[in-house]
C-alpha cells in the first residue's frame, strides 16, 4: 500500500502544473492559430493597400517620362504587391481546421504561396531585364526628371514602411513567408534609390545611366529571387534553425521525470511549429506516470518554443544496468 501511495504521489506531482496552471490545450491552440491567421491577413491587405498606391504614382510618371529604370521598379513593386493574394489563401486556409484527409490541417499552404511568391519574383526580374537591355539597344529620352526622382523616392518610401509592417507582424505570428514578403518590399525600397541615382545621371548627360541603372535593379532582383529560393526550399525539406531544436531538447532534460533525450524531429507547418520527441524514463514507472512525464515534457516545449502547435513525446523505459541506453535508443529509430 504504501508503494502505491507514492506512486500516486509522483504522478500527482508530475500533473500539478497542468492541472492548476494556464491551459494549452486544442482549443486554446485553435484559438491562437486563428488570431494569428487573421493578423496575417490583417497585415497582407493594408501593406496592399499601401503599395498599391505607390505603384500608381509610380506608373503615371513612368507613362509620361519613358523611365526604363522607373518601369522595372514599378513592375518589382507590382509584384511585391501580388504576392498578397496567394499569401492570403494560404493564411485562409490555415483558419480551416484539419480534416480526415488533411489530418495535420492547411499549413502547408503557406509554403505553396512561398513557391508562387518566388515565381513572381522571377517573373518582375525578367521583365525588368528585358526592358533594360531594349533601352541600351534602342536608346529612348528620359522626360521630367524631377517627376522620375519624386516617384523613386516615394517608392522608397512606401516600400520601407510595407516592409517594417510585414516584417514586425511576421516575426509577432511567427510567419516566415510573411517575413520574406517583407524584406522583399524593403529590396524593392533599395531599388528605387537605384531609380533617383539613374535619373541623377540622366540629368548631367548620361543617357545610358538609365538603363544602367535599370540592369542594377535587375541584379538586385535576381539577388532576392536567389535568396527566396533558398528560404522557401529549405522549407519545403523541413529545415528549422538548430538553435530551435537546441531550446528543445533543453526543455525536454529539464523535465522531471526524463533521464535522457533521445530524437528531436522539428518541422514548420506554415507560421506553426510540429515536433516529434523521444525521451527516456525510469522502467520501473508505470504506464500512467510515463504519460504524465510525456505530458509535462510538451507542456515544457510549448514554454520554450512559442510558435510550438503540438508535440508528440514518445517515452522509452530506461534498460535495466549493463544495457547501453544509446543504443537501445538507436535501434528503437
Amino acid at each position: 500500500m504504501g508503494h502505491h501511495r507514492h506512486g500516486h504521489g509522483r504522478i500527482a506531482r508530475l500533473l500539478r502544473p497542468h492541472v492548476h496552471g494556464h491551459s494549452h490545450g486544442p482549443g486554446h491552440r485553435v484559438d491562437r492559430q486563428m488570431e494569428s491567421a487573421a493578423e496575417g491577413m490583417r497585415a497582407l491587405w493594408i501593406s496592399v493597400a499601401g503599395l498599391g498606391l505607390t505603384m500608381l504614382l509610380q506608373a503615371v510618371v513612368v507613362a509620361v517620362s519613358g523611365s526604363a529604370a522607373l518601369l522595372g521598379d514599378t513592375l518589382h513593386n507590382g509584384a511585391d504587391a501580388l504576392t498578397a493574394v496567394p499569401l492570403g489563401v494560404a493564411f485562409w486556409l490555415a483558419r480551416r481546421p484539419p480534416s480526415r484527409r488533411f489530418t495535420y490541417g492547411y499549413g502547408r499552404a503557406e509554403d505553396l504561396a512561398g513557391v508562387l511568391i518566388t515565381v513572381m519574383i522571377g517573373l518582375s526580374c525578367a521583365a525588368a531585364g528585358w526592358t533594360a537591355v531594349r533601352r541600351l539597344l534602342e536608346p529612348a529620352p528620359v522626360d521630367h526628371l524631377p517627376a522620375v526622382a519624386g516617384a523613386a523616392l516615394a517608392g522608397f518610401v512606401g516600400n520601407e514602411v510595407v516592409a517594417r509592417y510585414r516584417i514586425r507582424v511576421g516575426r509577432r505570428i511567427g510567419s516566415a513567408a510573411l517575413v520574406a514578403d517583407g524584406l522583399h518590399a524593403r529590396a524593392d525600397g533599395f531599388t528605387s534609390l537605384a531609380v533617383l541615382a539613374g535619373a541623377a545621371g540622366v540629368a548631367v548627360g548620361w543617357r545610358w545611366a538609365d538603363p544602367v541603372v535599370g540592369l542594377v535593379i535587375t541584379a538586385a532582383i535576381a539577388a532576392v529571387l536567389r535568396q527566396a529560393g533558398r528560404e522557401v526550399c529549405g522549407r519545403l525539406l523541413d529545415a528549422v534553425d538548430p538553435a530551435l531544436v537546441d531550446r528543445a531538447e533543453e526543455a525536454l532534460r529539464g523535465t522531471p521525470g526524463v533521464l535522457e533525450v533521445g530524437a528531436v524531429r522539428l518541422r514548420w507547418l506554415g507560421h506553426r511549429l510540429r515536433a516529434e520527441c523521444e525521451v527516456v524514463v525510469d522502467h520501473r514507472a508505470t504506464a500512467v506516470e510515463a504519460h504524465a512525464v510525456a505530458v509535462a515534457a510538451e507542456h515544457a516545449l510549448l514554454h520554450a518554443l512559442p510558435r510550438l502547435h503540438g508535440a508528440l513525446v514518445h517515452t522509452d523505459p530506461r534498460p535495466a544496468d549493463g544495457v547501453d541506453h544509446h543504443a537501445v535508443l538507436a535501434d528503437h529509430r
